[in-house]
C-alpha cells in the first residue's frame, strides 16, 4: 500500500478536514509533503483519490505451491521411503521446496538438514551445509568467522569436506575436535640426512642440475618407474635433460625433496602449485593428493578462494576446489558481488568447467538462485542462474521450480510474453500455481478478459484454494470481486491482500473506522509491515496521530529500512515528521505506558513504546531484549533475533552479555550451551535474568521431579534479585506453572495472585487452571473472563475459557477464537471431535480440512487420518499419515497409526 499521500489524507477533500486546532500541524505537514511531492506523485489527483485502485497486486511467489499440498507431501514421503540411499538427499530437497511454498521456515530447515544428512558426495555436503548456514544467517554468535564450527558433524565446515556416506554420523562430534584437517594426508616421515650421499643421478633443467635418487623418483608414479627402470635410454643414463617438461629448477628441487620426505609444507604456494601441475602431468597421485590438501589448507578467506579457484579447476584438484567452493557458498550473498564468482556460476563456460570437475548440480543452482532472487529478482544474474538451474533440472518438480521461477523473474522485469511462456511450461510439468503466472502475464499485457477466463478455469478445474480466488478477484470488479475475496479469506485467512482490499474499499467510501476494523482482523494474528503501513494511513485520516505513530514505530521495529510511498520515502523520515505533532513522553511516562500496554497484552503498542525509549537510549541492551520478547510474541522471529543480537552488542556488562548469548543459543536450539552461558553469568554475578534463563532452559529440556525442584529453586533465586515488575510477573507466572505440574495448587495460586498484583495479566490463565483443578469450574470461567476483558489480544483466552464451560458456550468461545486468530488449531480439532461424537463423520473431516487447507499441522493431519481410518477410508488415512510424518517423522502416535493402516491395506489386498 505504497501510493497514499500525507497531503491527500490531510486535505479537506479527504475523509475529514483538519480542524483549526491542528492548523499548525497541517501547515508543517503540507510543507514537508511539497518537498516529497515530486518523488511520491506520478498520478493525477483524480487517480490518487482511490485507495483500492492503487493497492499493489499480490506477488506471484517464486516458489512451488500446490492445490493439494497434503497429497504432494504424502507422495514425496512415499518416494523417500522407497528410495535408494543416494536418492534421498534429492527428495528431501524437493520436500523443502513444498514447505517453503507453505511458509514453514522451520520445516524447510529440517528438510535441508535431512538432505545434508543423506548427502553422498562432498559436493552435496558442501551445498546443503552452506544452504543451512544461509537460512540461519544472523543467528550465529560469531559472524566474523566464515567457517566457525558448531560442534556437530552436520554443521561442521570441516566435516563436509570429508568424502563418504555416513548419514547416521551426522550428529556425532565434528572432526574439529581432533584438530586435524581432512585434506592433509598422513605424510611419511623420512629423514633427509644423507640426501647427497644417496643420490645417484641428476635432472638437468637448462644449465642447472638437481640431484635425485633413482628409486625415490621412480616410486612417484608408473611413468617415472618405466622411464628409470624400463627399456628406455634414461634407465641407463646418469643425467636426464628435463628442460622442456614445463618444470622450473625450484620445482624440480621440490620434487626431489618430496621424494624423500613426502611433505610439501616447507614450500611457498607458488611451488606447491607447480608441483600440483607436475603431479598431474606425470601421474604422481600421492604428490597430487599432498599438494591438493596443502593448498586447500591455505584457503582461509573468500579472496583466497578467488585466487585459487582457476588452479583448482584447471588441475582437477578436488580438495582445493571443494575448499574454494565452500568459501563461495559459505559467504553468500557477499560472494555474488565478486565478478569472478558470478562468472563461474552464471556463465555457460563456468558451468561446463564445474561439470567436468563434478561440482554442478540442481541443488547448487537452486541455492544460488534463491540468494540472487532475494537480493534482486529483476537482476541479470537471477536470469542467468535460472538458466543454469533449468539446465540441471531432472525431476518434474525440479523442472517446475526452475521454469516457474524464470517466469516470476521475467514478470518482474516486465517481459510478459516470455514470462507467460515459462509459466505455461511449468504448468505442463504439473505445477498448478504457475497458471496464476500465466493469467498475470496476460493481464499485464492488457488481456484482462483472457486472464479472467484462465483464473476461472483454475478455480473450476482444480481443488479450490484461497490463492485461486484471490487471483481471479484481480480481474473483476464490484460485488464479484468482493465475493471472490470473501471466498479467498474463508479458504485461506492468512492471505493479506483480501483484507487490504476490503479496507481500502471502505476507505474510498469514507468509512475509516470500518477500514481500521477490517485491517485489524489480519493484524490480530499476522503482523506484517504492509498492513501496519496501511493502518498508519487510516489513522492519519482520522487525525489519530498517536495511533499513526504507534504503527510506524512498530513497523520500523520489524523492518528498520522500510520504505513507504511505493518505496520512495523512508519510514524513518515520516516518523520524525509525525513525532513533532504528538506530546513527547518523558522516561517515566514511557515506563508507565509500557506497563499499561504490557498488562493489557497490547504487544504492538508495547513494541512502539520500546522503540521510543530506544531513541533516547539506543545502546541499552535491556530494552533490546524486551523488544526481542515482544517480536517473538508477534511471530516475527528474524526481527526478534536481530534485536537479541543488538542486546548482546549493547550489553552493559560481561554477565549481561552472557545472558543474551544464552538466549541466542536457546532460540537456535542449543539448549546445553544456553545452560552453560547462564551458569557462567551467575558465576560472575547473581542476576534475575541469568537465573530466569537457566530455569526456563532447564524446564524446556527436562521436567521430571528432580528438574522441577531445581526449576523452582532457580525461579525463587531469580525473584530475590533486582528486576522490574514486568519480568518478575513473568517469573511468578512460570513458577506457578511448575507448582501446578507438581500438584502444589495452593503455592501455584499464591504465585499467580502475586503476579496479578504487579499487573501480569496473563496470570489469570494460570489461576483459572488452579480453580479448575480444584473442581471449581465457575471460578475458572470467571477468571478467564477477566483476562478476556483486560487483554487486547485475547484469542487464546477465548480458547482456554472454552475448557471451563458447557458445550454450547465452548463452541461460541472457540468460534470467537477462530475469528480472532484462525491459525489456532485447537478450535478446529474440538469442533471436529464434537461432530465425530455426533456421528457426522463427513462434517468432522471437512472441519479439519478447513485448517489443513492453509496450515500444515501435525495434530490436524493425525486426527484426520484417524477419522479416515475409523470410517474405513484407508487410502485417505495413509495419505494423511504420510503428510503428518513429513512434518514430524518421529511422532509415535502417527507411526503407530501408519503401521496399522498399512497392515490393513495389505490384509485387504489394496
Amino acid at each position: 500500500m505504497g501510493l497514499f499521500r500525507f497531503a491527500d489524507i490531510c486535505k479537506g477533500s479527504q475523509v475529514h478536514a483538519v480542524s483549526p486546532i491542528e492548523r499548525t500541524a497541517e501547515f508543517r505537514m503540507n510543507v514537508e509533503n511539497r518537498k516529497l511531492k515530486e518523488s511520491t506523485s506520478e498520478e493525477t489527483p483524480s487517480q490518487s483519490s482511490s485507495f483500492a485502485t492503487k493497492l499493489k497486486d499480490p506477488a506471484v511467489k517464486p516458489c512451488l505451491k500446490f492445490a493439494d499440498h497434503v497429497e504432494t507431501l504424502a507422495e514425496i514421503f512415499a518416494e523417500i521411503d522407497a528410495a535408494s540411499e543416494d536418492e534421498k538427499s534429492r527428495l528431501y530437497l524437493e520436500q523443502s521446496f513444498v514447505f517453503r511454498g507453505l511458509g514453514e521456515t522451520k520445516l524447510v530447515r529440517r528438510s535441508l538438514r535431512s538432505a545434508r544428512q543423506y548427502a553422498t558426495t562432498v559436493h552435496e555436503k558442501l551445498v546443503y551445509a552452506a544452504w543451512l548456514k544461509y537460512e540461519k544467517r544472523g543467528e550465529e554468535l560469531i559472524t566474523n568467522l566464515a567457517l566457525n564450527c558448531k560442534g556437530r558433524a552436520l554443521e561442521c565446515p570441516q566435516a563436509v569436506l570429508v568424502p563418504g556416506y555416513t548419514p547416521y554420523a551426522a550428529f556425532d562430534p565434528c572432526p574439529c575436535i581432533s584438530s586435524c584437517r581432512p585434506f592433509e594426508p598422513e605424510a611419511t616421515e623420512c629423514s633427509t640426512s644423507g640426501l647427497e650421499e644417496d643420490n645417484d643421478f641428476v635432472f638437468f633443467i637448462g644449465e642447472d642440475k638437481v640431484l635425485c635418487n633413482r628409486q625415490r623418483i621412480a616410486s612417484l608414479s608408473s611413468p617415472f618407474h618405466a622411464m628409470l627402470y624400463g627399456c628406455f635410454t634414461e634407465s641407463r643414463a646418469a643425467g636426464i635433460n628435463f628442460t622442456h617438461n614445463g618444470v622450473s629448477i625450484d620445482g624440480m628441487r621440490a620434487v626431489a625433496e618430496f621424494s624423500w620426505t613426502g611433505r610439501v609444507d616447507r614450500f611457498p604456494p607458488q611451488i606447491v602449485l607447480e608441483l600440483l601441475t607436475f603431479a598431474n602431468r606425470f601421474c604422481c597421485e600421492k604428490l597430487k593428493a599432498v599438494c591438493d590438501g596443502s593448498l586447500a589448507a591455505l584457503v582461509r578467506s573468500l579472496q583466497d578462494a578467488i585466487v585459487f579457484i582457476d588452479y583448482a579447476l584447471e588441475e582437477n584438484a578436488q580438495a582445493l576446489l571443494a575448499s574454494c567452493l565452500q568459501h563461495f557458498l559459505w559467504e553468500l550473498p557477499e560472494s555474488l558481488h565478486h565478478l569472478e564468482v558470478v562468472q563461474l556460476f552464471s556463465k555457460f563456460d563456468g558451468r561446463r568447467r564445474l561439470i567436468m570437475a563434478g561440482h554442478s548440480s540442481f541443488a547448487l543452482y537452486s541455492l544460488l538462485t534463491q540468494v540472487a532472487i532475494e537480493e534482486s529478482m529483476e537482476s541479470d544474474l537471477s536470469v542467468c542462474l535460472l538458466e543454469r538451474l533449468r539446465e540441471t533440472a531432472v525431476s518434474p518438480r525440479q523442472k517446475a521450480l526452475a521454469l516457474h521461477q524464470l517466469g516470476c523473474v521475467l514478470l518482474a522485469r516486465k517481459e510478459y510474453k516470455d514470462a507467460q511462456e515459462w509459466f505455461e511450461a511449468a504448468a505442463v510439468e504439473g505445477h498448478t500455481y504457475s497458471l496464476v503466472g500465466v493469467a498475470r502475464a496476460k493481464f499485464k499485457s492488457g488481456h484482462r478478459f483472457s486472464a479472467y477466463k484462465d483464473a476461472t478455469s483454475l478455480v473450476c478445474e482444480h481443488k479450490s484454494t484461497g490463492w485461486m480466488y484471490q487471483e481471479r478477484s484481480l480481474y473483476c470488479d464490484g460485488k464479484e470481486k468482493l465475493a471472490d475475496l470473501k471466498l479467498a479469506t474463508e479458504l485461506d485467512p492468512t492471505l493479506t491482500y483480501p483484507y487490504k482490499y476490503r479496507a481500502a474499499a471502505l476507505m474510498d467510501e469514507e468509512k475509516v473506522h470500518a477500514a481500521i476494523t477490517e485491517i485489524n482482523r489480519i493484524l490480530g494474528f499476522k503482523v506484517t509491515p504492509d498492513c501496519l503501513e496501511m493502518r498508519f494511513y487510516f489513522c492519519l485520516a482520522l487525525q489519530d496521530y498517536d495511533g499513526a505513530l504507534r504503527d510506524i514505530r512498530a513497523l520500523l521495529t520489524i523492518d528498520p529500512s522500510h520504505m513507504m510511498y511505493n518505496g520512495r520515502v523512508a519510514a524513518e523520515r515520516l516518523l520524525h515528521l509525525l513525532s513533532e505533532y504528538v506530546e513527547q513522553w518523558t522516561k517515566a511516562d514511557c515506563w508507565m505506558q509500557l506497563y499499561d500496554r504490557w498488562s493489557s497484552v497490547d504487544d504492538i503498542g508495547s513494541l512502539a513504546v520500546v522503540h521510543q525509549m530506544l531513541e533516547s537510549e539506543p545502546a541499552k541492551g535491556l530494552l533490546r531484549f524486551r523488544q526481542s520478547l515482544l517480536l517473538l510474541r508477534l511471530n516475527c522471529p528474524k526481527a526478534a533475533m536481530r534485536s537479541l543480537r543488538l542486546a548482546r552488542t549493547h550489553a552493559s556488562s560481561e554477565q549481561e552479555r552472557l545472558v543474551y548469548e544464552g538466549w541466542i543459543l536457546y532460540d537456535t536450539g542449543h539448549r546445553e550451551e544456553a545452560l552453560q552461558k547462564a551458569e557462567e553469568s551467575i558465576a560472575i554475578q547473581r542476576s534475575f535474568e541469568a537465573f530466569f534463563l537457566k530455569a526456563y532452559t532447564l524446564a524446556d529440556t527436562s521436567l521430571d521431579n528432580a528438574s522441577s525442584a531445581k526449576v523452582v529453586e532457580l525461579l525463587e533465586e531469580a525473584l530475590k534479585c533486582p528486576s522490574d515488575g514486568l519480568r518478575k510477573g513473568q517469573a511468578l507466572n512460570n513458577l506457578g506453572s511448575v507448582y501446578v505440574d507438581c500438584g502444589k495448587l495452593d503455592l501455584a495460586a499464591d504465585c499467580y495472585v502475586s503476579a496479578l498484583k504487579i499487573r501480569h495479566t496473563r496470570a489469570h490463565h494460570g489461576l483459572a487452571r488452579v480453580h479448575y483443578l480444584k473442581n471449581d469450574r465457575k471460578a475458572a470461567y470467571e477468571e478467564m473472563t477477566k483476562l478476556i476483558e483486560r487483554a487486547r489480544n485475547n484469542s487464546s483466552a477465548y480458547e482456554k475459557r472454552s475448557e471451563y464451560c458447557d458445550r454450547d458456550m465452548a463452541k461460541a468461545d472457540l468460534s470467537m477464537a477462530t475469528q480472532l486468530d484462525p491459525l489456532r488449531t485447537y478450535p478446529y480439532r474440538y469442533r471436529a471431535a464434537v461432530l465425530m461424537d455426533d456421528h457426522r463423520e463427513d462434517e468432522a473431516i471437512a472441519e479439519l480440512s478447513k485448517a489443513i487447507g492453509f496450515k500444515v499441522d501435525l495434530q490436524l493431519l493425525h486426527l484426520r487420518a484417524a477419522f479416515h481410518e475409523s470410517i474405513g477410508d484407508a487410502a485417505s488415512a495413509l495419505r494423511d499419515c504420510r503428510a503428518a510424518l513429513s512434518v514430524d517423522p518421529n511422532h509415535s502416535d502417527t507411526l503407530d497409526l501408519y503401521d496399522r493402516v498399512q497392515l490393513n491395506l495389505i490384509i485387504h489386498g489394496n
